[in-house]
């Protein structure tokens, strides 16, 4: 059997590569997306504290942060049988707001949108941010400055854009916000729903040039998971997990986030370094799911915001029965999840409860186990811990949103290359249409690397002429 390589994937976050097996006649067999680093943080979390599970794990990932803020935190609330006020909650829904606009900025502007303007078939040496910026520069500006937005709320209820893990904490956050940092983002909320806007109306007005993409860009039925409110609208921070079929039937509702083990199972893979999680009910590996913005829209009927709810009715004439199937619209739907998130950011600001100077509860450890579970940019985060009666870690699960689509990305990938790939015509063109397939679900593949003991770890020794020497398998 042959076989084409693609290493690494480009604009991405982390490490990977993908193979490509090819039949006697050149066509595609299957392909696999293959994650090649390791993490391993499940593991070396044990024996810490757990009130520094927040800050620590928060460093899982330098782009969604505050995501493994939230989940971390969470999870330690219920270790120290603490109920966060409602000013603390309010502020840890602010910055995670700030959270998803920065993150679907990044990939949406800076990641995937050479794709999109420039051309899957453009020089990949221009084919970039850069190249954007040349080419279309007031474009490129509005996700600079989208991106800018977003971490400015961070940094204005923490004091740091990246890794502040010492604000969001067990029990709520450590400060309230100030009336003046208030006012500040909120005197920048019209300019960044100007420019969401705009950007949702320029890609509506593209989108026919990408039907082909559309079309065969991972467009196949699957589950849909992820949590809603108890009026079952679009949630990031708390509720319940809801599953929805393939023709848009919600299979189960309402179901307990930190009961997750019963409806998710975890298997491995010997070719990758990242866990293949599935929908229990159905089995491995046809209990495929998928998490992130496109499912978080395909299974609410309403987001619960006015300019995100005329998008969404827009958004869900893309499928059948309110499911959008395309992976290639995750790009339509970042884009609003990222309008969403500011009318929200505005709705709450212009609350004055969110100046209320009661953020924190104090904490102490009461219970051996705690479960946490948010909304990252990227889908559906879980983090799961069992502490000592010294409240020291002795055991922790994670189930990183990049994870929950692992099976969709081989089938995604699967997808593309047998649309595209002839392995007697290959061009780079082609094999970029392989990686944007994956740019399109936006993974975090540092975030995701952290089983330990079930598959083998591979180290590679070259020498400074790049010539492998030696290689350590450790089983």
């Amino acid at each position: 059997m042959k076989e084409v390589v693609i290493d690494p994937v480009t604009r991405i976050e982390g490490h990977a590569k993908v193979t490509i097996f090819l039949d006697e006649d050149d066509t595609v067999k299957e392909a696999r997306f293959h994650v090649t680093d390791f993490r391993g943080f499940e593991k070396f979390c044990e024996g810490r504290p757990y009130y520094e599970m927040p800050s620590l794990t928060a460093r899982t990932c330098g782009i969604c942060p505050v995501s493994h803020l939230l989940a971390s935190a969470k999870a330690c609330d219920q270790i120290a049988s603490v109920e966060v006020p409602e000013g603390g909650e309010r502020l840890r829904r602010l910055m995670h707001f700030g959270q998803i606009i920065q993150s679907h900025a990044l990939n949406f502007f800076y990641l995937s949108s050479p794709d999109l303007l420039l051309g899957m078939d453009s020089e990949p040496s221009k084919r970039n941010i850069f190249g954007l910026i040349k080419e279309h520069p007031e474009f490129a500006r509005r996700g600079i400055m989208l991106r800018k937005f977003g971490q400015q709320i961070i940094e204005r209820l923490s004091g740091k854009r990246i890794h502040s893990g010492e604000w969001i904490v067990p029990g709520g956050v450590r400060t309230p916000l100030t009336k003046e940092k208030c006012e500040m983002i909120l005197n920048e909320t019209p300019e960044a729903l100007k420019m969401i806007q705009k950007t949702l109306d320029e890609f509506k007005n593209r989108i026919d040039k990408f039907r082909e993409e559309i079309e065969n860009f991972g467009n196949f039925p699957t589950y849909y998971l992820g949590l809603v409110s108890k009026d079952g609208l679009l949630e990031h921070y708390d509720g319940f997990i809801r599953v929805v079929g393939p023709k848009g039937e919600i299979v189960a509702d309402k179901l307990d986030p930190k009961k997750y083990f019963e409806y998710i199972g975890e298997a491995v893979e010997p070719w990758s370094y990242m866990k293949f999680p599935y929908y229990k009910p159905v089995g491995y590996p046809m209990g495929v799911y998928r998490v992130g913005p496109l499912a978080r829209l395909n299974i609410v009927t309403k987001c619960g915001t006015p300019y995100a709810d005329k998008e969404l009715r827009e958004y869900k004439k893309f499928g059948e029965n309110g499911v959008v199937e395309s992976t290639f619209l995750y790009h339509y739907a970042r884009l609003i999840e990222i309008l969403y998130s500011i009318e929200k950011v505005k709705e709450m600001l212009e609350d004055q409860k969110v100046l209320d100077e009661n953020v924190q509860a104090k904490s102490y450890t009461c219970r051996s186990e705690g479960i946490g579970v948010a909304e990252a940019p990227r889908g559906t985060l879980i983090h799961h811990y069992k502490v000592d009666r010294d409240g020291k870690i002795t055991w922790a699960n994670m189930i990183i949103a990049t994870e929950n689509n692992n099976l969709a990305y081989n089938m995604a990938i699967t997808q593309v290359a047998k649309k595209y790939v002839r392995g007697k015509r290959l061009t780079e063109g082609i094999l970029n249409r392989v990686e944007a397939v994956i740019r399109a679900f936006d993974p975090c593949l540092s975030c995701a690397t952290h089983a330990w003991g079930e598959m083998p770890l591979t180290i590679h020794l070259y020498d400074h002429r790049g010539r492998e020497v030696d290689r350590l398998i450790q089983d």
